[in-house]
């Protein structure tokens, strides 16, 4: 049987829950700003004073996606801006945000976006010509992992 912890223990832990969640919003916070830095999770974890394994599960429990994935869903956001503009390759995109293998980056981009980075070049020219940027990034948005299991439960349950 588990035993409570002692009443001092219990009024501490809100607080150092709230420096847990400041600690997070810190982490992500830097991933939104500096995505196209080489960031990892092993420095990101450094930064904030906690092991990259327990980053990794706060981080997982609190926002539903590891630093890595959603530091990759930036990434993959960025990209596809700088792709529909048309004036860059798909390689000069891959190391503009950040990614150092253009494997990797579009593995990921297929993963996410579900078409090749090349072929949304090709097709963003048109869809987005005339859409106000925040509109066209917004129509345009990465579907994550598990948001496209759900989307596609949906449209077989549907038909």
């Amino acid at each position: 049987m588990r035993e409570t912890p002692p009443a001092a223990d219990r009024r501490q832990r809100p607080t150092a829950d709230l420096r847990d969640l400041a600690r997070l919003r810190r982490v992500r916070d830097r991933i939104d700003r500096e995505y196209a830095q080489p960031l990892d999770v092993e420095a990101l974890a450094r930064a904030v004073h906690i092991s990259a394994g327990h980053l990794s599960r706060q981080f997982r429990q609190a926002y539903g996606e590891s630093p890595y994935s959603y530091l990759m869903t930036r990434r993959i956001e960025r990209a596809k801006a700088l792709l529909r503009r048309g004036d860059m390759s798909v390689t000069e995109v891959c190391f503009a945000v950040g990614c150092s293998s253009l494997g990797t980056f579009s593995t990921r981009f297929t993963e996410l976006v579900g078409v090749a980075p090349s072929i949304y070049r090709q097709q963003a020219s048109g869809e987005a010509a005339g859409m106000p940027s925040c509109v066209a990034k917004q129509v345009t948005r990465p579907i994550r992992n598990r948001e496209a299991q759900v989307t596609a439960a949906r449209l077989a349950s549907s038909s």
